[in-house]
């Protein structure tokens, strides 16, 4: 029978997976070692796993020991599965920053989460490195796994991910692009490979914050380099100790928005549901591929699964806020519904009854309120939730009485990223004229569904 023993032996032996559509321009073959195939979806199952038979060989973890980690999701997932079928206990510290999914997750498998700010330095004693440190000296018979430093890290990739991609090419890849975080998987895959063939360009992607592409270009740890970004599982404000840099051949840094948005095209063009760093692997790539020829093979490294991302990447209101969208205007939004461009107003001296007659029979919530001399103001459906809720009698009453601030009024031609900043809690809609004098509104699920097609 082809059975496995348990859950840990099916780490390993991922897919390579030929992009079409995206990467149709880009010179020579473009492939996707794609790591959300492990059982915990992600590359992380790999390291975790070496790293705790590692620390099992040289007696750092004991039975009914635990293990200590600061981790964006992935390497906890791994070291989880690990504790889940060796019997061991597992503490992690993560930031702020990390999407809730990938949290829930760690619990789900047994983990206790300890989550820390994002934006401090990384040996203040409340970032997420710090905390995991002082828990390890803290609690009896503890390892802490540290995956920036354990050079067990990028070995995994030295024994597992390199020979596989070099026999899934037969040999032939010429292109590494792997983003870069704690520098294990893009070390220890360019280690292996450049050892077959040295002639391997390997080319690692980093964001703007990370302080990794100004040190491998001048050797110099330059804190001006570190703002925050939202980019996730890449980058990083030091150097951890598994970088070898003379195995990387180039550096490429890609914007927050850039990366999701190719996260998403992923998706939707290629059927791969992949995580943010997956997005910014395969843009960096985009940004590079002048430097191709056709007879290239590239293999991309595609790190974890989208799941974990679905209220971030893969949520409209989340790339909304940060104007991540593709940019389109007040018109497009408009001409994009057709024949529902009818807007509907009331007058002051209408009731509340019949304003809320109009949002039923609309399946609408935001209503502008006109006089004979134009805009008033405006009524929502929420606003008169909680007037009807406290006074049922109010339903008698005018508009006028219950009038809301009115919407703002913008010019046609306005872009979605602008109307992000207006749209709100507290304003749910705004107003524009046409060219022939006709008022039109867009409100917040206006513009999420314009920009999910």
């Amino acid at each position: 029978m082809d059975i496995k023993n348990n859950i840990l032996e099916t780490i390993g032996n991922t897919p390579l997976i030929k992009l079409n559509k995206i990467t149709k321009d880009v010179p020579g073959m473009v492939l996707a070692k794609v790591d959300y195939f492990n059982p915990g979806n992600s590359i992380k199952d790999r390291m975790a796993l070496k790293m705790v038979e590692v620390a099992e060989q040289e007696g750092k973890l004991k039975p009914g020991g635990t293990i200590i980690e600061c981790t964006s999701g992935n390497t906890g997932m791994g070291l989880a599965l690990a504790a889940v079928v060796k019997g061991y206990k597992c503490i992690f510290t993560t930031t702020d920053k990390q999407s809730k999914e990938k949290m829930d997750i760690l619990k789900a498998v047994g983990a206790e989460v300890i989550v820390c700010p994002t934006n401090v330095e990384p040996d203040d004693p409340r970032s997420y490195y710090s905390v995991a440190r002082k828990l390890a000296k803290e609690i009896p018979n503890s390892f802490h796994s540290n995956q920036y430093d354990n050079l067990a890290n990028r070995l995994a990739h030295y024994e597992t991910t390199g020979p596989e991609i070099w026999k899934q090419t037969d040999g032939k890849i010429t292109h590494l692009i792997c983003t870069a975080g704690t520098g294990g998987t893009v070390t220890g895959t360019a280690q292996f490979l450049k050892e077959k063939n040295p002639a391997i360009q390997v080319w690692a992607i980093d964001v703007f914050g990370s302080l990794l592409t100004k040190y491998f270009k001048t050797g110099e740890m330059d804190m001006n380099e570190v703002h925050p970004y939202v980019s996730e599982g890449f980058g990083e404000d030091f150097v951890p100790d598994n970088y070898d840099m003379s195995v990387i051949d180039h550096f490429e840094q890609v914007t927050d928005k850039d990366g999701a948005v190719m996260a998403r095209r992923l998706a939707r063009e290629e059927g791969l549901f992949c995580g943010y760093s997956a997005g910014s692997c395969l843009q960096g790539l985009m940004q590079l591929k002048n430097r191709l020829k056709p007879t290239d093979v590239v293999v991309c490294i595609f790190h974890d699964h989208g799941s974990r991302y679905v209220a971030k990447v893969y949520n409209d209101q989340w790339m909304l806020e940060r104007g991540f969208l593709d940019v389109k205007s007040f018109r497009d939004i408009v001409s994009g519904r057709g024949s529902q461009n009818k807007l509907i107003t009331i007058t002051p001296q209408r009731t509340v009854a019949d304003a809320v007659e109009l949002m039923k029979k609309y399946d609408i919530e935001h209503i502008p309120v006109f006089n004979g001399n134009g805009l008033l103001g405006s009524i929502s459906e929420s606003g008169l939730f909680q007037k009807v809720f406290s006074n049922p009698d109010i339903k008698n009453a005018t508009v006028e009485s219950v009038l809301e601030p009115a919407f703002p009024v913008v010019d046609f031609h306005t872009p979605v990223e602008k109307l992000s900043t207006l749209i709100n809690r507290e304003n749910g809609a705004v107003l524009s004229l046409d060219d022939a004098g006709n008022y039109h509104i867009v409100t917040k699920y206006d513009v999420i569904q314009a920009m999910g097609k």
